[in-house]
């Protein structure tokens, strides 16, 4: 029943898979690569929500009573919302940081993945991913990150993704 609840209530918002998806696909390659492509890989919705849920924590105490009632989200949230999950704004700061630093910073395509994550984990009743912002407002209709048809393959795969590589990488590195 406890995982019941917690598969609808805080998992709904679930920000921190979007990291460990973004570290085991991305940052494989050392501590530096993973806590990049981590970072890349909740930014989109730290940068969106992350005032909104701290004035709501600090100012409510209830955080984990799952996701607000839309008309109580400012105005800015919506907006950041669309900028952070698009994947036209997504490609343009990849190619202009590859252009900066002469090659691709590899990590950030840990923020695509959140992208393409969303698309078909957000329904339209809170939060359907503008992935295609600001050419067009096509939203796809999915499923929430809360179902739990959705939430506990999340998390058993990423737990057997990341039991995987943990013990590849120990017994790789033992032998010649």
């Amino acid at each position: 029943m406890f995982l019941l609840y917690f598969s609808t209530k805080v998992a709904n918002m679930d920000f921190i898979s979007h990291g460990l998806w973004g570290g085991v696909a991305f940052g494989r390659k050392n501590k530096k690569s993973f806590w990049l492509s981590f970072i890349f890989g909740i930014a989109p919705d730290v940068l969106a929500f992350g005032l909104f849920f701290a004035q709501r924590f600090l100012g409510s105490g209830n955080f984990f009573g799952g996701p607000p009632d839309p008309r109580i989200i400012p105005q800015y949230v919506y907006s950041i919302y669309s900028v952070t999950h698009s994947f036209l704004i997504f490609g343009t700061a990849f190619l202009l940081i590859w252009l900066i630093f002469k090659h691709p910073i590899w990590e950030m395509g840990a923020w695509g993945l959140h992208i393409a994550l969303d698309i078909f984990t957000h329904s339209s009743r809170f939060f359907p991913t503008p992935f295609l912002w600001p050419l067009s407002d096509f939203k796809v209709n999915g499923i929430g990150w809360g179902s739990p048809v959705i939430f506990f393959p999340n998390v058993g795969v990423l737990a057997i993704l990341y039991t995987w590589f943990l013990v590849y990488k120990k017994y790789y590195a033992k032998t010649p």
